[in-house]
């Protein structure tokens, strides 16, 4: 591990802090659609971006006191970050690695309508490429959670 990581490290009480500071610090995109990371576990983790209207899909014609649903795209970036980033929690040096996506599929199950919340859960780590699964569950207008996206990503894993 470079010095610059391990004095980076020491400044953060877990990971997961350190993965927020990187998405906040170093990945615009991400942070201008509000991604957090709610949880990092061993071969799993959780992001999540809260709903904005900024990130919908706009219906010219529907009823004012209707949310408009969230663009696919959301569930998507949600799907290959959180793949891609949960492999790290399977290497021995989760920080001197690259992440570069493959391939990866996502399944549409319905419409987003409130915050999303990615969870990602490690398949396999090898020498050089990665895999892991991840659903992607919304809030509906009457407060329930159901799963809105599912994917696979499949990443090579630069050491």
């Amino acid at each position: 591990m470079t010095e610059d990581v391990q004095t980076m490290l020491a400044e953060f009480d877990d990971v997961g802090e350190l993965l927020q500071y990187f998405i906040d610090e170093h990945q615009e995109f991400l942070s201008w659609i509000g991604t957090t990371v709610e949880h990092v576990g061993e071969g799993t983790m959780t992001l999540e971006i809260p709903y904005d209207e900024k990130l919908s899909n706009t219906r010219p014609n529907a009823p004012e006191t209707e949310r408009a649903d969230l663009h696919g795209g959301v569930a998507a970036t949600l799907i290959d970050t959180a793949g891609g980033l949960v492999l790290r929690t399977k290497v021995d040096e989760p920080f001197d690695i690259s992440v570069a996506t493959i391939n990866l599929n996502v399944n549409y199950l319905r419409p987003a309508t409130g915050d999303l919340s990615a969870t990602a859960d490690v398949i396999r780590v090898g020498g050089s490429v990665g895999v892991s699964e991840i659903t992607v569950e919304s809030t509906t207008p009457d407060g329930e959670t159901k799963e809105v996206a599912t994917g696979q990503g499949a990443y090579r894993i630069f050491r």
